[in-house]
């Protein structure tokens, strides 16, 4: 993720359905981020028991503000496409169907202009805004100590048990599932 954020390339994503986690941490790392009316975006990681690892803690920091960044890594909840926006977790929310058009032509036009001044420019708000190697290898590496500890265990077994990973189960609501304590 720290090194598709410094690509002297302008990054841009499309968003059309649901990035968590390392989904929502790839679609940070991009310049610029595009979704449709239905994208849900979020961070699960907290719920089952670990720290995120691609370095969202230094991404939404930045980005939204210390709060909305503490909302969505703790609170783990989805993030429709609207309320994404509102925060600025994604540049612009684009009507149905108009999505892969929009982004399409405006990569072009970027792509038009004179790389010189489109790297430069990237770099220059990048070197401002972009979290340091140093803070993304002491994210990744709180994953890896917080991830599958056996006091979780149980957590992610019931949301394996209610869907996750798949199309039609948990997947369509993680955010409010993973906050509901389990069942009898």
């Amino acid at each position: 993720m720290y090194r598709l954020a410094r690509v002297p390339a302008v990054t841009v994503s499309e968003i059309n359905g649901r990035a968590r986690g390392a989904g929502s941490e790839f679609a940070l790392a991009t310049g610029i981020r595009f979704a449709g009316p239905d994208a849900v975006l979020g961070h699960f990681e907290v719920g089952v028991g670990s720290v995120p690892g691609g370095d969202p803690t230094g991404r939404l920091g930045r980005m939204l503000g210390r709060g909305r960044a503490l909302e969505i890594l703790l609170g783990a909840d989805d993030f429709p496409a609207d309320l994404a926006e509102r925060y600025g977790y994604v540049n612009r929310v684009l009507p149905d169907g108009e999505l892969e058009r929009f982004v399409d032509g405006f990569a072009r036009r970027i792509a038009g202009f004179d790389r010189t001044a489109v790297r430069e420019t990237k770099s220059l708000v990048d070197a401002v805004t972009e979290p340091p190697v140093e803070e993304f290898g002491a994210a990744l590496s709180a994953f890896f100590r917080t991830s599958g500890r056996p006091v979780n265990a149980h957590r992610v077994e019931r949301l394996l048990e209610a869907g996750l990973q798949k199309p039609d189960g948990v997947e369509l609501d993680l955010g409010r599932r993973i906050g509901t304590p389990p069942g009898p």
